[in-house]
């Protein structure tokens, strides 16, 4: 069989009784027998050379190499930006059927010519290129180093970070901490849907991060679709963000908080209080004690499992418990009171968070949350899970003494604690 089509080619593949349309993948190595075809659908379909009667091109591919000239208008603002890899950073490959990282300055601003309509991107750091579910606290540490400098830079007016989204409320959480009197707007944001896609969500997103960047929110956020339709996006606080949906565009939502702002492709409209940019130094504050864990709790859950991180030498936990703070206790066939006052002599610090999401804990309703708090563990109000859980390993890399680690688990740092709590 004879063909002279190329990978990236939109094609007609005949076999003795049916066609199919689609575009020309390359083929594994382990798979040489096997001719690859994406559908219309985007489904993937392989079929043996020897059943195919032909291979008739329809359009050849048009994937070019980059060509865009970077200019500078002196009289736009100077933004920065810090690419990290996900879905926002990357753009459907013709000839492997996937997506291929944007990991150049000039792949990502040819694949999104809109940045430059209202500003200039002046510098460009990508301290590493991955999946938002293989960081951990290291790459947290390295990119709120990459953003402290970028931050104390007179001649950038905000930072622009793009991420992908399984972690990223952990990671704007950890940048709410771990950069010290934040002077200028610190942008997370995203895309759930590859820019190759009609139904891309990629490129509001980062009109919206533009604008939030050139604004007067000195603060950690997460800029990203409000509704499923291309209309605005929230500005979110980085400690009460929490990702909602597992595919949605409007995936992220803000929890227990209002967003700071409703954001436009052309303006962009305060809806709550938020810290303002200053002419100050922003200090790097990213210590961080990796021996934390966060635990969910479950109906007829045994305590011993506590063991295994007294065993492991773990510093902190994070439980997740049930309702206004209840797990089994007293009459309870899995009472946890007794392991909980064991595992707390043996100095691990224990902080509870609400599974509702919503809403605040108060131990002081239910005489099970009264036993439970008289056991010295730390009711954390209506922080989030997974800021809890950063904060914890933030504050035990500063002391090792309870009653200051209470103090300042409790203490509001970066709007992780409301007392008024918005739906």
């Amino acid at each position: 069989m004879k063909s002279d089509t190329s990978l990236g080619d939109y094609v007609e593949i005949h076999l003795t009784q049916k066609i199919y349309e689609g575009t020309l993948l390359q083929t594994p190595d382990s798979e040489k027998g096997i001719v690859l075809l994406k559908l219309d659908t985007g489904y993937n379909i392989g079929f043996n050379k020897k059943d195919i009667l032909e291979i008739k091109l329809i359009k050849k591919s048009k994937q070019k190499e980059e060509t865009l000239e970077i200019k500078k208008d002196e009289e736009k603002p100077n933004i920065a930006m810090i690419m990290t890899g996900g879905t926002i950073a990357s753009r459907y490959d013709s000839k492997t059927g996937g997506a291929s990282a944007l990991n150049t300055p000039e792949k990502l601003f040819n694949t999104y010519p809109e940045l430059f309509k209202k500003i200039n991107i002046s510098k460009v750091e990508i301290p590493f290129v991955k999946d938002s579910g293989e960081m951990d606290s290291k790459d947290w540490q390295i990119l709120a180093k990459t953003a402290e400098k970028l931050l104390n830079n007179s001649e950038i007016k905000g930072i622009i970070i793009t991420h992908g989204t399984d972690s990223l409320h952990y990671t704007a959480a950890a940048l709410s901490f771990f950069l010290k009197d934040l002077n200028k707007p610190v942008v997370l944001t995203y895309s759930q849907r590859s820019i190759d896609r009609a139904s891309s969500d990629a490129t509001l997103n980062l009109q919206c991060a533009v604008i939030a960047a050139i604004s007067d929110i000195a603060e950690v956020m997460l800029v990203g679709h409000a509704t499923t339709n291309d209309d605005f996006c929230y500005a979110i606080p980085g400690t009460k963000v929490r990702k909602m949906h597992s595919s949605k565009r409007n995936a992220f939502k803000a929890i227990n908080a209002k967003p700071f702002a409703k954001i436009f492709p052309d303006r962009i409209e305060i809806i709550s209080k938020h810290k303002i940019r200053k002419k100050i130094k922003t200090k790097l504050d990213n210590k961080f004690q990796e021996k934390i864990a966060l635990i969910k709790y479950y109906p007829g859950q045994n305590p011993d499992i506590l063991e295994y991180y007294a065993k492991k030498k773990y510093k902190g936990i994070i439980l997740e418990v049930l309702g206004l703070g209840q797990i089994a206790a007293n009459d309870s066939r899995n009472n946890w009171i007794p392991k909980l006052k064991e595992i707390q002599n043996k100095g691990i610090i224990i902080c509870t968070t609400a599974q509702t999401i919503h809403g605040r804990l108060d131990p002081l309703v239910y005489s099970t949350g009264r036993a439970l708090l008289n056991t010295g563990i730390i009711y954390l109000k209506d922080m989030l899970s997974e800021t809890a859980f950063v904060k914890l390993g933030w504050v035990l890399a500063k002391t090792k003494d309870k009653k200051e680690i209470k103090k300042l688990m409790l203490t509001n740092f970066a709007g992780e604690l409301n007392n008024r709590l918005e739906n």
